[in-house]
């Protein structure tokens, strides 16, 4: 199915819900706020006769409900908090990047100092709501975060997030298996590895052991083994938490770790909507004229199908590129055997820290198109148009294609 966004903002859904003495726990309208106040966020300051007010936008409530409250009456600590250093965020920005607060005597603050801090607190809302969606809908245990303290974008309007493949409407070749290993405790001589004419890609410390190039069987819904296989490690989903933010040098988004990663682990999939090679040459020169693209061509056994990340994706969707990654592509068999339809799992080349940002390359083999072949057919000067590479690493081309 194709979504389109909500046009009307959570202040006009907040007032019709109101009106109707209706619920709607995703916009913060619940049996308790439709009775009650409670404090969302801060939109400005002032100083009267020697007091403080604060300008609180209620939970719940449209903004044209605002009111002006004494500091005495407010118990929103962390509001307060918030407030406060985006209030001085702003003001430092002012000054390039040095510190700077109001004098004592300022009794209102400028337009533009409250306009900013609005905004930030509404984006603070949106990305937690984004973060709590992510939460809801990925299916491993590991917690997905969200953090931008670069600017003021908020959660991209037309990204949903899947955690396997969609495929296109008339692409029905995500057919199941019948049959799988009959090993009591794998890898036995007729494990699912052996059985397609391949080593088991896993040592006993579940780390990988075959080199990039090679397939990976894992073994199936099908098979004797238990969830604790030790040939069942992509299909878990992605074991580490993570973090997606806004990158300081113009890459957007990006992903960082949140947890230490040893080399030749599982981080995780790149999953999408499954097209034809035909449809992604066409959604290519779109994605060109726009300067990006999350095209990944599925060339493991032919060139057939491409998965396209753009509108439908998980975590990978945000991953950047680097010339000298710390992720590595690989093909997956697990559920379905069609050479064609490998899944995409990307594995660790190196032990990764945490806190640091996971990249591959978009050149690998099997990786995402941004070379000419998305501009086969496309005017040479258009051919020629090359994307800045800002990966930022000793080895780097200096463009993506």
């Amino acid at each position: 199915a194709w979504y389109v966004p909500c046009l009307a903002s959570h202040e006009t859904l907040q007032e019709l819900c109101r009106k109707e003495n209706l619920t709607c726990k995703s916009i913060g309208i619940t049996n308790r706020s439709l009775k009650s106040y409670e404090v969302e966020y801060l939109c400005d300051y002032k100083v009267e006769e020697g007091k403080a007010y604060y300008l609180v936008k209620w939970k719940g409530w449209p903004e044209s409900s605002n009111t002006w409250e004494p500091r005495k009456h407010l118990n929103c600590p962390l509001l307060i908090q918030n407030f406060l250093r985006d209030k001085n965020e702003y003001l430092s920005r002012g000054r390039g990047g040095k510190a700077m607060k109001l004098r004592n005597h300022v009794k209102t603050l400028k337009p533009a100092i409250a306009d900013y801090v609005v905004k930030k607190a509404k984006q603070r809302i949106a990305l937690q709501r984004w973060k709590e969606e992510l939460n809801r809908k990925k299916n491993h245990k590991a917690m997905i975060l969200v953090e931008n303290t670069v600017d003021l974008e908020g959660p991209p309007l037309d990204f949903y997030y899947i955690n396997e493949y969609k495929p296109a409407p008339g692409i029905n070749v995500l057919n199941g298996i019948t049959s799988g290993c009959e090993c009591a405790d794998c890898p036995a001589e007729k494990c699912c590895p052996k059985e397609a004419g391949f080593i088991l890609a896993y040592n006993k410390r579940k780390k990988l052991k075959i080199q990039p190039g090679l397939p990976i069987y894992e073994c199936n819904s099908y098979c004797r083994c238990g969830p604790d296989c030790p040939n069942r490690i992509v299909q878990k989903g992605t074991p580490y938490s993570l973090c997606i933010f806004r990158t300081n040098n113009g890459r957007g988004w990006g992903v960082k770790t949140l947890q230490k990663i040893k080399t030749n682990s599982f981080v995780m999939e790149y999953v999408g909507e499954v097209i034809t090679s035909e449809e992604a040459e066409r959604r290519g020169q779109f994605y060109d004229n726009q300067g990006n693209t999350y095209l990944f061509d599925l060339d493991y056994d032919s060139d057939e199908f491409t998965v396209d990340a753009a509108r439908y994706g998980n975590v990978s969707h945000f991953v950047n590129h680097s010339c000298d990654p710390n992720l590595q592509v690989f093909n997956v068999f697990i559920d379905n055997l069609d050479l064609r339809l490998p899944r995409i799992a990307l594995f660790s080349t190196r032990t990764i820290k945490a806190g640091e940002e996971l990249t591959f390359d978009y050149q690998m083999k099997g990786s995402i198109d941004l070379t000419s072949d998305s501009a086969e057919g496309l005017s040479p000067s258009k051919k020629s148009i090359r994307t800045v590479c800002k990966c930022g690493a000793m080895c780097c081309r200096g463009y993506l294609n």
